[in-house]
């Protein structure tokens, strides 16, 4: 059997591809797979070529400033692969480093898979043209990308979100303060400004100033942080050193995010992954998000609101969003005190949410996985 070559560049493609070797490996039991991936990927015998923190860099001059190793191992990476013939190439998420990789090696006779669908609703809708170049076939999250791929004459398969099936129809609120040791009668607020470095650089000051505002006009709020490692709470740790936040009542906790979700009455979110997941926790949001000034001006020329995919999804804005220079903790923070407040909105969204989460449900790992065995046997 041919090797199996894959690329994630950051936690959440190797969360992806954790789920995909899950079904994947019991069919491939001695296939070698390997590439670039994480400690999730690795659980199923999956070998990583270069550390897939090379790969975790966002936004435009940030990935510029790292371009030459990038480039340097993306070329190494292509010419090993093209050398090799493996049977299908993965490419999980990490687009800007997947989709020129992915062009090459269908060139060189390589069928290629890409798993996840690149933001073309939303961003760089140009992109489908270099997408229809790079694969076989796309794999796609959402039941409204379908329609998308299907118009550009792009082979694609819908397999659902994995992280649906694992989060309860109905959240266990009284459970999860408990575990976090919260007190069960006084409000909490998740605040989650983001898991990559470059996240909490640029959204850090608004998200802990909304914080502050918060507690200001409550100060029986129960503020929770979930960083997702210790270099992000150190990072985390460092903003809140600054900011005059002695005498407000926030915690930092590793990891547990879901569980903090879970807690919460209402969450201020970075805009991502990590907005649907308070979706499916049925929870009301405010997804804000903040880059490089110079990034910024490239991005808001070509980013067609809305953003957040809870929006997206409902197909009508449902929650706020705030990028950028409006997105001051002053208005981050009078829309979350609506979003704790308005009991007929609250009651509206963890409806929406409860239909949105209901149509998410799919087997991913099953569906994926038969994907990329369909591709490499030619079908």
């Amino acid at each position: 059997m041919k090797p199996v070559a894959m690329v994630a560049g950051e936690v959440s493609g190797d969360i992806l591809g954790g789920h995909l070797l899950s079904a994947l490996r019991p069919q491939l039991p001695d296939t070698l797979i390997h590439g670039i991936g994480g400690q999730n990927m690795a659980t199923y015998g999956f070998v990583s070529n270069w550390p897939m923190e090379k790969l975790s860099v966002n936004g435009f001059f940030e990935v510029f400033a790292h371009f030459r190793e990038i480039k340097g191992i993306r070329d190494a990476l292509r010419d090993s692969l093209i050398a090799e013939k493996p049977g299908v190439f993965v490419g999980i998420d990490a687009p800007e480093f997947n989709l020129g990789l992915e062009v090459q090696l269908k060139k060189a006779g390589i069928p290629t898979v890409h798993f996840v669908g690149p933001s073309v609703w939303a961003w760089r809708k140009g992109r489908i043209k270099t997408i229809k170049k790079a694969v076989s076939r796309i794999l796609v999250l959402f039941p409204f990308e379908v329609d998308i791929y299907e118009k550009a004459g792009i082979p694609v398969t819908h397999v659902g979100h994995p992280m649906v099936k694992g989060i309860p129809m109905q959240p266990d609120v009284a459970g999860a303060r408990a575990d976090l040791g919260l007190d069960p009668d006084k409000p909490v607020v998740a605040i989650m400004p983001g898991s990559r470095m470059s996240e909490l650089k640029y959204n850090g000051d608004a998200f802990i100033g909304a914080a502050r505002l918060l507690a200001q006009r409550d100060p029986a709020i129960q503020l929770v942080v979930p960083m997702a490692g210790e270099r992000q709470q150190q990072a985390f740790a460092q903003k809140l050193a600054g900011a005059k936040m002695e005498n407000v009542p926030l915690r930092v906790i590793q990891g547990q995010s879901h569980r903090v979700i879970e807690a919460a009455d209402a969450v201020l979110v970075a805009s991502g992954t990590a907005t649907l997941e308070v979706a499916l926790y049925k929870k009301p949001m405010v997804i804000g998000y903040r880059l490089m000034g110079a990034t910024w001006e490239i991005a808001k020329r070509v980013v067609t609101p809305p953003v957040g995919l809870p929006n997206i999804l409902a197909g009508e804005m449902i929650v706020p969003e705030f990028y950028q220079n409006d997105a001051t903790p002053e208005a981050l923070a009078d829309a979350v005190w609506k979003q704790l407040h308005d009991a007929s909105l609250r009651k509206e969204l963890a409806e929406r949410f409860t239909l949105m989460h209901e149509s998410l449900l799919k087997d991913t790992a099953a569906l994926s996985a038969q994907a990329v065995l369909d591709v490499m046997n030619g079908k």
